[in-house]
C-alpha cells in the first residue's frame, strides 16, 4: 500500500461538509439558521469564490467554532479520513493559535491561551488508533498584531514537541506594508532553528521575492513558474520546495482551471525545482489527497514519473519525517527481510504472497 506525506492542510479548511454540519446540529448553533437543509449548506461551503478574501471568510466561520473544548473532535475525525481515506502516513496540520481562543477574553489573555491550544492540538493528534505521524505549522495572519504573531514564533521555538514549523497566512494583499515586520519575525524564527514555509506568490498580489530567503518551503509558489520564472534557478539552488494545492486555485479564482498548472509544473521540473502535491484545504474543496494525484494525472498536468517525484519529495522536505526514506520503501525492505528470513522462493513472491506477508507482520 502506498502511503503519503500532506504538508500544507490547514485546521479550518481540512473539516469536510458532513462533519461540521454534524456538528453544528450537535450544538444547535445558530449558523444552521441560514441553511434551509444540509444540500444548501454543502453547496455554500465548497463553491468556488471570487477571490482569495472571499475565500478566506470560510476559514472564519470554522475557526469560531474550534475552541479547545472542540478541537479534540475535529482532530480525531480529521487524522481518521486521513488514515482511512487518503493513506496519509505523514500530516503537517497548520493553523493560527490565536484564533481557537476564547474571544471573549482580552488580547494579552488569548496570546496567554495560545499555548494551551498547542497542548490539546498536539494531544488530540497522538491517536494510537490511527498511527499518522503528525506535526504542527503555526500560523503567523497578516491580520494579528506583531505581539500576537511574535507571541505565535515564540511558542514555535519553546513547544517543539509539537510545532515543527511557522507560516504566514492571511490576505496576501496586506504583505507589502508590513513586510519588514514579517521580514524580522522569519529572520527570528530561522535565528532559533525554526523550520519556516509561507504563502507566497499564491496570487499575483503576494509576489515578494524579499521574503523568499527566509522560507524553507513556499506555501503555493504558483506565480513563480506562471510570472517570474527567471526565480527558478535561485529556488532551486536554495533547495526549496514549492506546495502546490491544486484544486485551490480555481475555488479562490486565482486560476480558472486546474489544466492552467501545467506549466508550473513543467517550469519547475525542467529547473530542478522540487514540489510538493496537498490539499490545502479538503473540506472547502470536498477533496481528499489521493484525488488531487488523479485530478492532475487524468488532466495530463503531469505523468506517473513526475507524481512519484512529488510524493518523494514530500516527504524529502517534511518538517518532522525523521526516516531517510518514505513509508513505501521501508515496507519493501520488511518484506523481503521477512521472504529472505522464510527462505521463500522467487515463484512465491508475487503480490498475492507478498500481501498475506505484510498482513502477518
Amino acid at each position: 500500500m502506498a502511503l503519503y506525506a500532506e504538508l500544507h492542510r490547514h485546521l479550518g479548511g481540512s473539516v469536510v461538509p458532513r462533519i461540521l454540519w454534524r456538528f453544528l446540529q450537535k450544538e444547535q448553533s445558530e449558523l444552521l439558521t441560514q441553511f434551509a437543509d444540509y444540500g444548501v449548506f454543502e453547496e455554500f461551503y465548497t463553491r468556488p469564490r471570487n477571490t482569495l478574501e472571499e475565500y478566506l471568510k470560510l476559514h472564519s466561520m470554522v475557526e469560531h467554532v474550534q475552541t479547545a473544548e472542540s478541537l479534540p473532535y475535529f482532530i480525531y475525525r480529521l487524522l481518521r479520513g486521513a488514515y482511512v481515506f487518503e493513506n496519509v502516513a505523514y500530516l503537517e496540520l497548520r493553523y493560527t493559535p490565536y484564533y481557537r481562543t476564547d474571544n471573549r477574553l482580552g488580547e494579552t489573555d488569548r496570546i496567554d491561551q495560545m499555548n494551551q491550544i498547542v497542548s490539546i492540538v498536539g494531544e488530540s493528534s497522538r491517536l494510537v488508533e490511527y498511527p499518522i505521524v503528525t506535526s504542527q505549522i503555526l500560523c503567523m495572519h497578516t491580520k494579528l498584531p506583531y505581539a500576537a504573531n511574535k507571541a505565535i514564533v515564540d511558542l514555535a521555538i519553546n513547544r517543539r514537541e509539537f510545532v515543527c514549523g511557522i507560516d504566514l497566512a492571511g490576505s496576501d494583499r496586506l504583505y507589502g506594508e508590513r513586510m519588514e515586520e514579517f521580514i524580522a519575525l522569519y529572520a527570528y524564527a530561522r535565528n532559533n532553528g525554526v523550520n519556516t514555509t509561507g504563502h507566497l506568490y499564491e496570487t499575483p498580489h503576494g509576489c515578494h521575492a524579499e521574503l523568499l530567503p527566509y522560507l524553507m518551503r513556499i506555501g503555493h509558489g504558483i506565480q513563480i513558474p506562471l510570472l517570474h520564472p527567471e526565480l527558478l534557478p535561485e529556488i532551486a539552488a536554495n533547495g526549496q520546495c514549492l506546495e502546490v494545492c491544486p484544486s485551490t486555485y480555481p475555488k479562490t479564482g486565482t486560476l480558472k482551471d486546474i489544466a492552467e498548472l501545467k506549466p508550473v509544473f513543467d517550469r519547475a521540473f525542467d529547473a530542478g525545482v522540487d514540489i510538493a502535491i496537498c490539499t490545502d484545504n479538503a473540506g472547502l474543496h470536498n477533496v481528499r489527497l489521493t484525488a488531487e494525484y488523479e485530478n492532475l494525472l487524468t488532466a495530463d498536468i503531469i505523468g506517473f514519473d513526475e507524481l512519484r517525484a512529488c510524493q518523494d519529495a514530500a516527504f524529502r522536505h517534511a518538517f518532522a519525517w525523521r526516516y531517510a526514506e518514505r513509508p513505501a520503501a521501508m515496507l519493501g525492505g520488511l518484506l523481503q527481510a521477512e521472504v529472505d528470513r522464510r527462505g521463500l522462493s522467487c515463484e512465491l513472491s508475487d503480490r498475492e504472497e507478498l500481501s498475506r506477508i505484510a498482513a502477518n507482520l
